[in-house]
């Protein structure tokens, strides 16, 4: 026995159901927006305290910081990342084409900026392999090294400060632009870096950062290669100078990795039963900058080393406001693969320890630590991938962490730094690339992308071979693109589908996909998936016509009967009357039609419209061309 269901409701027009339940007056919505302006402009005790604590997080969380349950985890957390900090800014400064102790500035201010001004808990911010390789193209292409200048010549110590003046600029002016994004609310804009964009360029990056730094690891003084095509130049370039391989850096590279790796994949496979990670990072760097002191390495086999590491705080110093016109595209996009990553990274961290994050409020906070951290000699910053799964996996809590992070830098700063002037640059080389591990784990997102969707594979592997072949910042733009294509298409190529309707129900679904639904006679239900706008009123038009059989012999044919009908009815005259009833000699239109076409012929099309996010100009002048054929 089936159960039935009959439906009783009133039919309304789309003026008569604004009428029963739309506003009463049309002005409410003026008045609305003039009552949220009039309450954002009102100044009050409450609104100023308000707005100190939305612009300045730490106000809000630090009065309700929960000192006995948190103090711990932050405390031991903020140690373990401020002491990976140390080893990994001063890598990622080589990247950058800087000093290793400008790695250290940039290791200290934006953590202590972000911490005030941040919503992410469990963010770690600093030096980023990806930011600090693009910034270091901008350096070579401003500032080349000439490879044969003596690193303790005047010369060289000026073409140092030119080298952190243009990097200190391109911080600034990305500081700037995320100031500016930030006061037109543009944080909406990094959902255009999608997350298969952001892993597949994360994943290119890495491949560039390890080419970059074999030359570092074999003892070999060979120019950087920018530009297009530039993996490639610098992997021939190594190719080429194989036989001029220094044998002791070489040594130290292998002995290097034959501990960092191990050690690190224990660090992950335990990181349940571990406390805190083993720091194998500093403790490398400890050990090979006694061995290199105690053997003298530097001077026995040619080794390359740190140098010279200032001990104290940086004096503040202008950057070199004169380059903007030439790093203004590539900060654009420094910026925003920065931004991405971080607010990517928070998102993460938010959603799994149940807390939210405010996309502009990290537009002012890496603005602010960007913009102020310059003129501190820092490079670009952004959150960091291994730091922040450190700090999280360690036990952080909030953003208190990184207020114990930038102590142990700071004691680097003030009274160790000097400690490491006989360390090898190989040893940091090693690190760089060591730490690149997640990035390349990320190839095995791919079967599981493929099986969700084949469109966002595709847009993995073009972004991915784009920043391969040609270049970080070429690639990125290509993925972009590229991304942004696949959904105009997708737009323009939305389903249009017939509506059958199912047995004893009010239930409409697609035919194509269940046969034992049946039409209306003399009626065609249609519905499609997509706005309709003028990319995709062609494909709109052309699929009703192959719906509705609408051929041209159709349209003709139609067109010759209507032309018919109208020339007989001003050819008869309808004037007797019978008994008072007119008896006209066609009692409509479709009484003409049905001599002229089949049963089957459609009578009315219904075109459901509860899919279409928006109709613009050309869509709807479509629709009535459609209704007038």
């Amino acid at each position: 026995m089936s159960a039935s269901v009959a439906m009783y409701r009133n039919i309304y027009t789309e003026d008569r159901f604004k009428q029963a339940y739309g506003s009463e007056d049309g002005s409410d919505g003026s008045l609305r927006l003039r009552e949220k302006l009039a309450g954002r402009c009102r100044c009050s005790r409450r609104a100023c305290l308000h707005l100190l604590r939305e612009r300045v997080p730490a106000f809000s969380w630090l009065p309700r910081y929960r000192f006995k349950k948190w103090i711990l985890g932050d405390t031991i957390a903020g140690l373990t990342v401020g002491i990976l900090h140390i080893p990994q800014g001063m890598a990622f400064a080589l990247l950058t084409s800087v000093a290793p102790i400008f790695g250290l500035y940039t290791s200290f201010f934006p953590v202590v900026l972000y911490m005030i001004f941040g919503t992410g808990r469990h963010v770690s911010t600093g030096t980023f392999a990806v930011v600090s390789l693009m910034t270091g193209s901008v350096v070579e292409q401003l500032v080349p090294t000439p490879l044969d200048m003596n690193s303790s010549s005047p010369e060289a110590v000026d073409l140092e400060a030119q080298r952190i003046g243009v990097a200190s600029a391109v911080a600034l002016l990305s500081g700037i632009i995320m100031l500016c994004m930030f006061g037109l609310q543009l944080g909406f804009l990094s959902t255009y870096l999608s997350e298969p964009i952001v892993k597949a360029f994360t994943s290119a990056a890495a491949f560039h950062v390890t080419i970059s730094q074999l030359q570092s690891m074999l003892g070999l003084r060979l120019p950087r290669h920018t530009g297009t095509f530039s993996l490639f130049k610098t992997l021939a370039s190594v190719m080429e100078n194989l036989p001029h391989t220094n044998m002791a850096e070489l040594l130290i590279s292998l002995v290097c990795l034959a501990v960092l790796v191990p050690v690190k994949e224990v660090n992950i496979r335990y990181r349940q039963r571990l406390r805190t990670p083993i720091p194998v990072e500093i403790l490398t760097v400890i050990v090979a900058t006694g061995v290199a002191y105690a053997s003298s390495l530097d001077s026995a086999y040619n080794i390359e080393i740190v140098g010279h590491i200032p001990a104290g705080f940086p004096s503040p110093r202008m950057p070199a406001l004169h380059t903007f016109p030439d790093i203004a595209g590539d900060t654009v996009a420094i910026t925003f693969v920065g931004y991405a990553v971080s607010v990517s990274l928070a998102m993460i961290y938010a959603d799994k320890h149940g807390y939210s994050i405010h996309p502009n409020q990290e537009l002012l906070a890496h603005g602010i630590s960007n913009t102020v951290s310059s003129f501190f000699t820092c490079f670009p910053s952004s959150a960091t991938l291994a730091t922040t799964n450190i700090l999280e996996s360690a036990g952080g809590y909030t953003q208190l962490s990184g207020l114990f992070t930038s102590l142990v830098v700071l004691i680097v700063l003030l009274l160790i730094g000097p400690l490491f002037y006989f360390l090898p640059k190989a040893v940091l080389a090693c690190i760089n690339v060591t730490s690149l591990r997640q990035m390349f784990l990320q190839f095995q997102d791919l079967p599981e992308l493929w099986r969700i969707s084949k469109i966002d594979f595709m847009v993995w592997v073009v972004t991915w071979l784009s920043v391969v072949v040609l270049n970080v910042d070429l690639g990125l733009a290509i993925g972009v693109v590229f991304s942004m294509m696949t959904v105009i298409c997708r737009t323009q190529r939305a389903g249009c589908t017939v509506l059958g309707r199912a047995s004893n129900t009010e239930i409409y679904r697609p035919l194509e996909n269940h046969s034992k639904c049946y039409e209306i006679p003399g009626v065609k239900i249609m519905t499609y998936n997509g706005p309709i706008y003028y990319g995709n009123r062609s494909f709109f038009r052309e699929e009703m016509s192959r719906l509705l059989d609408l051929t041209p012999e159709r349209i003709r044919s139609r067109e010759k009967a209507r032309k018919a009908l109208e020339k007989r009815e001003q050819e008869t005259t309808v004037n007797t009357v019978e008994r008072g009833i007119a008896n006209t000699s066609f009692s409509s239109e479709n009484e003409f039609f049905k001599s002229e076409t089949s049963e089957n012929d459609v009578h009315a099309v219904l075109i459901d419209c509860s899919s279409v996010i928006f109709v613009d100009v050309a869509g709807a002048r479509l629709f009535t061309q459609v209704s007038n054929a």
